[in-house]
């Protein structure tokens, strides 16, 4: 089954597709407090949940949406159609690191995709090549709330604790302005949705597609609540470029 796919029908219930809710997502947006006729850029945009609540909050704003899944940019599409935005909102299938821009961004969105660059670091290095001077990034990046197991390392990545994580997205002259780390009951919100959703979707559709669907929850499922529950966390940055 297409992994892009598979994480497509898993974010349903859960546009945000980060362990954000709601409320903190809307905290973040409006404490970037953007300018009328804000410019916008969303590097791994998925739905596009985040550019879409961004152009509800500045009716004046546009935005460009970036990701390498059409089922997600089908789904970014479909919702700024419904939701009415569709005319201030581009969307572009391409990796994030391939992405130019010929005008400069009041505030880049890169939440959950700094793999896309090759870490953190590097994401900083490029966001920093679209933000104005004053501008604002907000990146998302998951953290070690307490040291993880070895065989959590080896599936999930290695990563920082909180204070590393800010001193690195710091190091390239950004300047974090708040912050957001996710607390447990957002991480359950956004687990037990992603494998809910895909559980459902496997047990109504039957067959080779639905039976790797299952293992795929199966397999996610007991790596949350078997290894990095409570353990990974996650960091909304927003910070200014120098």
């Amino acid at each position: 089954m297409d992994r892009q796919l598979l994480s497509a029908i898993a974010h349903r219930d859960h546009p945000i597709a980060a362990p954000v809710s709601e409320t903190n997502l809307d905290r973040l947006l409006r404490r970037a407090a953007l300018p009328e006729g804000a410019r916008i850029l969303d590097l791994g945009c998925g739905e596009g949940e985040w550019s879409l609540r961004a152009l509800e909050l500045v009716p004046s704003a546009v935005a460009d949406g970036v990701d390498i899944s059409p089922y997600a940019l089908s789904s970014a599409e479909r919702a700024a159609g419904a939701r009415g935005p569709s005319d201030r909102l581009s969307l572009h299938s391409m990796p994030a690191a391939e992405f130019s821009a010929s005008e400069p961004y009041d505030l880049v969105l890169c939440l959950g995709s700094t793999h896309a660059f090759g870490g953190l670091k590097e994401t900083m290095d490029g966001l920093a090549r679209f933000v104005r001077p004053g501008g604002l990034a907000l990146v998302g990046e998951a953290f070690w709330e307490r040291p993880p197991a070895p065989e959590i390392v080896e599936a999930l990545g290695d990563y920082s604790d909180l204070a590393g994580t800010v001193e690195a997205a710091e190091s390239k002259g950004w300047l974090t302005v708040y912050a957001h780390v996710s607390d447990l009951a957002e991480w359950d919100e956004y687990e037990w949705s992603w494998t809910g959703t895909l559980a459902r979707w496997a047990a109504g559709n039957p067959g080779p597609d639905g039976e790797q669907a299952l293992a795929a929850v199966r397999e996610h499922r007991d790596m949350w609540l078997n290894g990095y529950r409570g353990v990974l966390g996650f960091v909304s940055l927003l910070l200014q470029r120098g």
